[in-house]
């Protein structure tokens, strides 16, 4: 009897508990029904995605992008279909995550990036993923980035850039001599062009940004000799993102890539440390001309309102090693992996090369401006892979854009942004728009042939006051490297067995994002000119 109580008990508690579930499955479906419909309000209506969450945010981030996911990749996964029939566009997640307007208008772009002359600023937690290391000018806005940009400004100037080109060449020779021995072999196989160009960056930058002194084979170490900060930046960029948005407690776990990002992290907080007390102890050493040592000294000379304070310096290292390390190596491997599968461009590139250096001599730093199309070569392989790839900005007040009709229209539509209202200029969106590039997804360095280094018809480094400070350092960079690489190799694609150039193009050029965007790994051949 008892028994037959409980199960009868039972019954009906079950019974009570499907209304309720049903109900509050209704009520949840509502909710997200009424909310949703704010949300559109929100960004009047504007045609575009209608994912379950935000790509800006978790757990979006965390889920490959697919038909019904919009993850931090959906700008490049659908850079084809995203502005089929509008520029701007909105992505509205009907479960978690607020809405955000979506362009790839330059017009557009310049409104909300356009610095003091807009009401749009960079939201905090947008540059979360940039302040592991401190406050710097890249995260930075309002006063604090004009303090920034005023004590890192001086240190970018034409004598770095002769230094940089100096020491590009000096790291070129290294590495046919020290490592590759490329002479000896004939034809020689790189499976990763990025194990190169990552170091050459690193190297480069090791010397011009914090005046080390060093082989192609001896890369600066961390004090402890636990790594080499080339083993260290690589392992910190690899599980950044963890860093940035695990729980603490994550950290703690016994897995050993977190135990690897721990001990990169601790030996790079380090070496971060040392290099701002060894800099303010050579404050006098006028001889120093490296970026650090010039910023570091600018920033002692400044007044107490605009100096920066110690972990302010350490950010703005981090950037400088982080950011110009990651899009001078992606954009190299680009290049080369574009003209590995265009012959007639890199036959080109190759001409005016032996035109303007030939081979009694290597290039000078008065060669940069008559070797345009090696720049143009590089500017169209960061045009496809910007790595500067978001830029996102938040209204401060009810304010009016306007946005360009679609492609055929003429005039503008005035479109009412309310405060608050993130829009992210999509600077993949804008670099693949056919309103600006004619043939938008082939690789045509004539494009930039006669556009100077700071033509701002050049947009892949951003646009606006805050567009990349360190841009000649890298263009000046590239063109010294590939200046002297060209020169001396012939540039091929290493195809797998029955693969064919395009299949080749679709397996390596893809996108490989985390903080910045740059291309899968790189597999080549280099077969000596003489």
């Amino acid at each position: 009897m008892a028994n037959s109580l409980r199960f009868f008990s039972g019954e009906a508690q079950s019974i009570v508990n499907l209304p309720v579930l049903v109900a509050l499955i209704t009520i949840f479906i509502l909710s997200r029904i009424l909310t949703t419909v704010h949300k559109l309000r929100a960004v009047n209506h504007l045609p575009g995605l209608r994912p379950p969450f935000s790509p800006l945010g978790l757990p979006g981030v965390l889920i490959p992008s697919s038909w019904w996911n919009t993850s931090q990749d959906v700008h490049w996964a659908r850079r084809f279909s995203l502005y089929t029939d509008n520029e701007t566009v909105s992505i509205v997640p009907f479960l978690i995550g607020q809405p955000l307007i979506w362009t790839s208008n330059l017009n557009v772009a310049r409104q909300v990036a356009s610095g003091n002359r807009t009401v749009f600023f960079k939201p905090s937690w947008s540059a979360r993923a940039l302040l592991l290391w401190g406050m710097n000018l890249f995260a930075a806005e309002g006063d604090v980035w004009r303090k920034h940009r005023r004590v890192m400004g001086p240190a970018f100037n034409n004598e770095l850039y002769r230094l940089v080109w100096n020491q590009t060449m000096k790291t070129y020779r290294d590495l046919r001599i020290s490592e590759l021995k490329w002479e000896e072999k004939g034809a020689v196989v790189v499976p990763v062009i990025q194990e190169i160009t990552f170091k050459l960056a690193l190297l480069v930058l090791g010397s011009c940004a914090f005046g080390f002194s060093f082989q192609w084979d001896e890369p600066p170490r961390i004090s402890d000799g636990s790594l080499s900060v080339q083993e260290a930046i690589r392992t910190v960029a690899d599980t950044y993102m963890l860093r940035v948005f695990a729980p603490k407690w994550v950290l703690k776990l016994p897995f050993k890539k977190i135990q690897q990002s721990n001990a990169a992290y601790e030996a790079m907080a380090l070496f971060m440390k040392e290099q701002v007390i060894a800099r303010k102890g050579e404050i006098q050493d006028d001889t120093r001309k490296d970026a650090f040592s010039l910023l570091v000294k600018a920033n002692e000379q400044e007044e107490t309102k605009y100096k920066l304070n110690d972990d302010e310096l350490i950010g703005n290292v981090y950037i400088m090693l982080f950011a110009g390390h990651e899009t001078t190596a992606h954009t190299l491997a680009a290049t080369l992996g574009f003209l590995a599968l265009n012959q007639d461009v890199q036959d080109e590139v190759f001409k005016q090369i032996e035109e303007v250096v030939g081979y009694s001599r290597d290039p000078e730093f008065e060669d940069y401006h008559k070797l345009n199309k090696v720049l143009a070569a590089f500017f169209e392989a960061l045009r496809l892979f910007p790595s500067g790839h978001l830029m996102i900005r938040e209204a401060s007040e009810d304010t009016i854009i306007q946005i360009p009709n679609p492609r055929g229209q003429e005039g503008t539509t005035a479109f009412t942004v309310p405060k608050g209202q993130v829009v992210v200029v999509d600077m993949v969106g804008v670099q693949y728009n056919p309103r600006y590039y004619d043939d938008p997804t082939s690789y045509k360095p004539s494009r930039w042939h006669g556009i100077s280094n700071d033509s701002e018809d050049f947009t892949a480094f951003s646009v606006g006051p805050r567009a990349c400070i360190g841009r000649k350092f890298a263009t000046t960079e590239a063109v010294c490297f590939l200046s002297m690489l060209l020169r001396d190799w012939k540039v091929m694609p290493k195809l797998n067995p029955g693969e064919s150039q395009e299949q080749w193009r679709d397996r390596v050029l893809d996108a490989n994002l985390v903080l910045t965007l740059g291309v899968r790994d790189v597999p080549l051949i280099f077969v000596p000119r003489k």
